[in-house]
């Protein structure tokens, strides 16, 4: 194999050094903190540049460093070093994969905390029962993930499970990570609530939007707005039910609603659900400049069947399968238990989002 040199990687190496060098000319300019909220994301650039740039350089290393111990290992005919070098690299495997869906996740919005909404979809009590498991699910792989939770609306079932949640996720490429979960999710089962045993299909949305900072203007017009309070239900403390804190925001031309009731203070609740409601405009307006997810917005893919990106299949057989990488695994029930990222890092790899 022959070497090359170091300045040499998978995403372009040269390109973010030039980058890092534009930033470093920047941050020397005596104007730089004249603007503090610019400076800042400028050094927040500086730093993943950097950091990208040093780990691929230590990757490389290590397998310049593999490659010199494994010719030793030949020519000595070690069968021990062999191994040794085995090893070594399926641990630069690892490496290389965890740092390939780091260069990934380069978009202005990966790095913002993410706001996720989960909605059942065709299929009456038993979808609401599943969108249910699926808020368990990601609740489950977020705690996994050391990301932060917090539910900003929860609307039971009118039987069982929720009809839809609204929680803010934060972390680390928070959005970055849970955009690729955006889509129907098809669940396949005998149903617990038909008395005849039947095969059921059901259905639940998820989508996923970028949660804006402060410094991300979005115009509202308040006469857009219809602004409803009332009663909150479900999981929420000791104020649900007792206090019409609850409030749910409408923008009258393009239908979005968001509503929280998660708080005690109405204030508070309106304050979360205009936050939500900003994200979600902002994203739609980010979708049709980028021609992603058009279908949806507009309401064309409906909650049911041929939309979704996953099916969790728990009868005849047990299986769950990404539709748009075709991976698929057979047991379930970690999969429910928030075992998410193999099915995460390989949409992302993919490059199918």
């Amino acid at each position: 194999m022959k070497k090359q040199s170091s300045s040499r990687s998978i995403f372009d190496l040269p390109i973010k050094e030039n980058r890092l060098r534009e930033l470093e000319s920047f941050i020397a300019r005596e104007d730089f903190w004249n603007d503090n909220d610019k400076a800042t994301e400028l050094l927040k650039e500086r730093t993943r540049i950097s950091d990208l740039i040093d780990a691929w350089q230590g990757i490389y290393t290590e397998i310049e460093d593999a490659e010199t111990l494994l010719e030793l290992a030949r020519e000595e005919k070690d069968k021990e070093v062999e191994k040794e070098v085995e090893s070594q690299l399926k641990r630069l495997g690892k490496k290389i994969k965890t740092f390939s869906i780091d260069i990934m996740l380069n978009d202005v919005d990966d790095a913002r905390n993410a706001i996720v909404s989960i909605n059942a979809g065709a299929g009456g009590t038993d979808s609401q029962d599943w969108a249910e498991k699926l808020f368990r699910m990601y609740t489950r792989w977020i705690s996994k993930k050391g990301y932060k939770l917090q539910i900003i609306d929860y609307q039971p079932g009118d039987e069982a499970g929720l009809k839809g949640a609204t929680l803010s996720v934060s972390g680390t490429n928070c959005y970055g990570f849970m955009k690729v979960e955006s889509g129907v999710h098809r669940l396949v089962r005998i149903s617990p609530f038909n008395a005849s045993g039947k095969r059921h299909t059901s259905f639940a949305s998820v989508f996923v939007y970028p949660e804006l900072k402060d410094d991300i203007q979005i115009d509202i017009d308040e006469g857009d707005l219809r602004v409803d309070v009332y009663r909150a239900s479900g999981a929420g403390g000791q104020h649900v039910n007792k206090t019409s804190s609850a409030v749910r925001i409408t923008h009258l031309p393009t239908g979005v609603v968001a509503q929280c009731q998660q708080e005690s203070s109405q204030h508070r609740n309106k304050e979360i659900a205009m936050k939500v409601l900003k994200s979600r405009l902002y994203q739609i307006e980010k979708e049709k400049q980028n021609q992603k997810m058009q279908d949806l917005h507009d309401g064309k893919d409906e909650i049911a069947w041929g939309n979704q990106i996953r099916s969790y299949v728990m009868h005849p057989y047990r299986m769950v399968k990404d539709h748009r990488t075709n991976f698929e695994v057979g047991d379930v029930d970690r999969v429910m238990d928030g075992d998410l990222d193999q099915f995460i890092e390989g949409v992302l790899l993919s490059g199918k989002i």
